[in-house]
This record gives C-alpha cells, sequence and structure tokens, in this order.
C-alpha cells in the first residue's frame, strides 16, 4: 500500500513539474524552437558550397600591377588595391586576409600566421605568383571531390544544440526553478507535507523526460527537411543516450540549486558549471582545437562524453557498445550529481 503511495506521489510530483513547464511560454521557446532557429542561422552561415575567393589586398606601387594581375588569374582569389596607408587596417579588420607589396627586387607577403584563412591565402597568392612567373608543376595532378555523410557542419552542429539545449534545460529547468520556490518560501510549505525529498527532486528529473522526446524529433525533423540531414545509426540509440544526458544534466542543475537561497546566487552557480562546458566540449567546433595535454580534463566533462557519443551514433553509425566508455562518464556523472544534491538538499 505504501509502495503504491510513493508511485502515485512521484507520478503527480511529475505531471505538475511537466504542465508547469506548458504554462511558461518562454520555457517552451528556449525549450522548442531556439535550437530550431540556431540551426537555420548556423547551418546557413556555415551552408557548404563553393568556397568564396579569398579577399587579399595589392599594395599601390612598384609591381603592383604585375601583382594584381597575377592574383586576378586565380579563381580562388579576390585582390583589391590597397594605398599603403590602408594596409595595417584592411589586415587588422579583417578586410584582406592577405597584403602583396611588389617591389622590384623583392616582393613581400604580410598577414598574420595566428589567422587560418591566411595561411590559406599565403599558399593560393604564392602559387598564382610564381605560376604568373612561369613556374610549371613536375607532376599534373587533379582533384577528385567527395563529400562525406556527417562531414558538412550541420552534421557536426546538430548533436552539439541538442546537447547544449539538454544541459540548458537541466540547469535552467531544475535548478532556477527550485530556488524560485524556495526563495518564494513555497519549498518551506512543502517540507511540512508528507512529501519526500527523493520523490521531489526526482520529479524534475522525470518532467524532463517527458518533453524529451518531442524536442529531440522536432530539431531532427526540421534538420531533415531544411538541411537533408539523417541520422546514420539508430535513432532509438540516440534517444537512449539523450535520456542519459537529460537526466544528467537535470542531476547537475539539481545540485547547482541545492542550496542556493537566491535566483541571482544560483545563476552565477549554473554560468560556473555552464560556461566551461560551452567553450571546451565541441558544441559550435571541435575540442580538438585545444592542446592535447587538457584533453582527457575536457573528455571527463559530462557534456563532452554526451557529444563524443551522440555523434558517434548519429554521424558515424556507432552502437551503444562502441560508445560504452561515454556512456560510463555520464552515468557517473548522473548518478553522482543525483545522490550529492539528494543528500545536501535543505528545504528552507
Amino acid at each position: 500500500m505504501s509502495s503504491r503511495l510513493d508511485r502515485n506521489q512521484l507520478w503527480q510530483l511529475t505531471l505538475a513539474r511537466a504542465r508547469e513547464f506548458l504554462r511558461e511560454p518562454e520555457a517552451v521557446f528556449w525549450t522548442f524552437f531556439f535550437p530550431v532557429l540556431m540551426a537555420l542561422a548556423l547551418g546557413i552561415a556555415f551552408r557548404d558550397g563553393e568556397p568564396a575567393p579569398i579577399p587579399v589586398g595589392v599594395e599601390r606601387g612598384g609591381l603592383g600591377d604585375v601583382a594584381f594581375a597575377a592574383l586576378d588569374s586565380s579563381a580562388a582569389l579576390a585582390p583589391r588595391w590597397l594605398d599603403p596607408g590602408e594596409v595595417d587596417d584592411a589586415l587588422r579588420d579583417g578586410d584582406v586576409a592577405l597584403v602583396v607589396r611588389a617591389e622590384p627586387d623583392r616582393w613581400a607577403y604580410r598577414f598574420d600566421p595566428q589567422r587560418e584563412e591566411a595561411r590559406t591565402a599565403r599558399l593560393a597568392v604564392d602559387e598564382a605568383v610564381q605560376y604568373a612567373a612561369g613556374r610549371r608543376d613536375a607532376r599534373p595532378v587533379e582533384d577528385e571531390r567527395v563529400t562525406a555523410r556527417g562531414s558538412r557542419y550541420i552534421d557536426f552542429l546538430i548533436p552539439g544544440l541538442i546537447g547544449l539545449n539538454l544541459l540548458s534545460s537541466g540547469l535552467w529547468g531544475a535548478g532556477f526553478t527550485i530556488v524560485r520556490m524556495r526563495s518564494g518560501k513555497l519549498l518551506k510549505r512543502l517540507m511540512s507535507t508528507p512529501m519526500r525529498r527523493r520523490d521531489f527532486l526526482l520529479s524534475f528529473v522525470l518532467a524532463r523526460m517527458v518533453w524529451l522526446a518531442p524536442e529531440l524529433l522536432l530539431l531532427l525533423a526540421f534538420s531533415w527537411l531544411v538541411f537533408d540531414y539523417s541520422v546514420a545509426g539508430s535513432l532509438v540509440a540516440a534517444l537512449f543516450v539523450c535520456v542519459l544526458g537529460a537526466f544528467t544534466f537535470a542531476g547537475l542543475g539539481l545540485l547547482t540549486a541545492s542550496r542556493a537561497k537566491t535566483t541571482e546566487a544560483v545563476t552565477g552557480i549554473m554560468n560556473l558549471a555552464s560556461m566551461p562546458m560551452w567553450i571546451l566540449s565541441g558544441v559550435f567546433f571541435s575540442y580538438e582545437n585545444f592542446p592535447r595535454v587538457i584533453h582527457p580534463i575536457i573528455e571527463a566533462l559530462p557534456l563532452t562524453a554526451f557529444l563524443d557519443a551522440l555523434r558517434a551514433i548519429m554521424n558515424d553509425g556507432a552502437t551503444l557498445l562502441q560508445t560504452w566508455p561515454q556512456l560510463a562518464i555520464i552515468v557517473a556523472w548522473g548518478v553522482g550529481c543525483f545522490a550529492v544534491a539528494l543528500a545536501i538538499f535543505r528545504w528552507r
């Protein structure tokens, strides 16, 4: 009898949390529609196609006419004239990736080697200059262009947006709501009821699961219709990983709210917990760009493990068994966060 009452209590709490979500239009927008808008904006900005010519500058004077003609003959470059006083400003503002100064006794390429586009421009500019001067290839080659499924930026982005949305929803949907209830003295009233702390916290986790499938399917359907995105692996496996991720991030949200008394305090704590993962975990770009010495730390973060597992399934067709190291990290974070949150949670 007691077990049945406990299940009914948990069910009612979960149902209340799910209904509360629908009564907040802002939460519905950020959960369902914001990821779609992000996918649309970034998918268009970084859409595949023929690469645009690289803007490069040619400094007036000397053999500038010869240099301009050489660069203009390359389809990969878009040369423009620059006066000597405009060179530094054009490079600093990113108007051009490189500037050529051509003099009778010396040709110079002025560029910032820290910029990837500038290094690419240096190769393309030098190739055009040398070919115009008469150089020919010692070994003829031809290009064989391929477009592999899963290699586009949108293919990398969609799992990243799913992870970012689950993290944000878990933190703000659970953590912020609890602190708002605490600061409004509502938790103090609930403390006098037979409600158990475990059921109260677990209801936030389960409520996240209610809207998980619609949230995921909406983004995937939009990506399929607009960007021809498809899941290479099992959709059920991807949903399973998302369930684990939602549990973990909701647990992290509960942990951030366990003791915080004001919304200002919990906002700072949630930003402290989430910002490193937004930057390091590979939401919008690969964490391979960071020094390899910190990769073990990055890979131990829950969002990194989630994204690695989800991308392996959605883009590479991996199975759940092949992603078990990442799944183990996700589960460890989820169980640990929920256990600690349960232990230190205070109603007041």
